[in-house]
């Protein structure tokens, strides 16, 4: 399969989405390519149920909701969404650009935007807890639901690990946090939040072994400092104990890398004419990564390019308000 485009996104998380209308915006067609079967990238696969708190004009949103909004905004557009295919290699040819999936399809564009978030992530494992793997222990909650009515215990002290735990004092029996420090790493409002909560925390401690038949049915709770476990009754373990990242076939591309992220200058270029990068797999001084970011560096990727792809048109992309195009809000 070819496809012809001149704009082609690497990434359809939250970032991606919006370079795809933004580049339709600007009067550029689009395509838009991800491993994942869906677009939406890790919110969609991993975090659908989680409220975001930090999207500029919206007190709270529901990640999903987010991305359908994203979804919806860049549909009049028209952007070609190629999912479930990770694109593996990257050739130039005069001026355009060809990527190639891993499934033989190949996108001809004549600028390339990576905005592959933190690239492929694998969740960290918990120590003697893969049997359980399906049967009640989980490493992300793609659906709210599943916390009603049981005997949650939480172990992280990230961003993720708080918010679930918030989230599961509202619907289960009992939520437990356990957590190896007695710090946080997670937002300053969501641990206070937390510390108001019902939720027992033990901290200093881990989990180190569940019991259980055929499905969870309790985990031993090792305490620094105690040479005695605790055992809790718990019919669910979330496991937010982080990820590993590795960018995959981009590493090959031939751009300069930096910690696993992608080099960029203050036009989002990478080494690489014509081949920006945004979202968080993008770094430069000063690097802030947030889902907001993420739009105002895509947007910078976009008229960027467009400068090159069309001179007589230059960087200033003018005002959405002076835009002949509307688009009908539905109420």
């Amino acid at each position: 399969m070819h496809t012809d485009v001149d704009v082609l996104f690497v990434g359809a998380g939250p970032v991606g989405i919006y370079g795809a209308y933004y580049a339709g915006f600007r009067g550029l067609s689009v395509a838009v390519v991800d491993s994942l079967p869906t677009p939406g990238g890790q919110i969609s696969a991993m975090y659908p149920e989680k409220m975001i708190y930090d999207i500029a004009g919206f007190p709270s949103v529901r990640g999903q909701s987010l991305v359908e909004g994203l979804l919806e905004q860049a549909a009049p557009f028209s952007p070609k969404y190629l999912l479930g295919q990770q694109a593996c290699e990257l050739s130039q040819t005069g001026s355009q650009w060809e990527v190639t999936t891993c499934t033989g399809a190949r996108i001809r564009a004549s600028a390339v935007v990576i905005t592959g978030g933190v690239g492929a992530v694998t969740p960290r494992k918990l120590a003697n807890g893969e049997d359980y793997v399906d049967r009640g222990l989980h490493y992300f909650v793609p659906q709210l639901d599943v916390l009603d009515g049981q005997d949650v215990v939480i172990t992280g002290g990230g961003d993720s690990a708080v918010d679930w735990a918030l989230a599961s004092v509202e619907r289960a029996r009992s939520t437990t946090l356990v957590h190896r420090r007695q710090q946080f790493r997670a937002h300053a409002h969501s641990v206070n939040l937390l510390r108001q909560s019902s939720c027992v925390q033990i901290l200093d401690a881990h989990v180190s072994a569940i019991g259980g038949q055929q499905k969870v049915e309790s985990v031993e709770v090792s305490v620094k400092g105690s040479d005695d476990a605790l055992v809790l009754p718990c019919s669910l373990v979330v496991a937010a104990l982080g990820f590993t990242m590795q960018l995959g076939p981009l590493a090959d591309w031939g751009l300069t890398l930096e910690d696993r992220a992608i080099r960029v200058d203050t036009a989002m270029q990478t080494s690489r004419a014509g081949v920006f990068a945004a979202g968080d797999i993008a770094t430069y001084p000063g690097k802030v990564k947030l889902i907001a970011v993420g739009f105002g560096e895509v947007a910078t990727a976009v008229n960027n390019a467009a400068a090159i792809l069309q001179p007589d048109v230059g960087l200033a992309p003018g005002h959405s308000s002076d835009s002949a195009f509307v688009v009908s809000a539905g109420v």
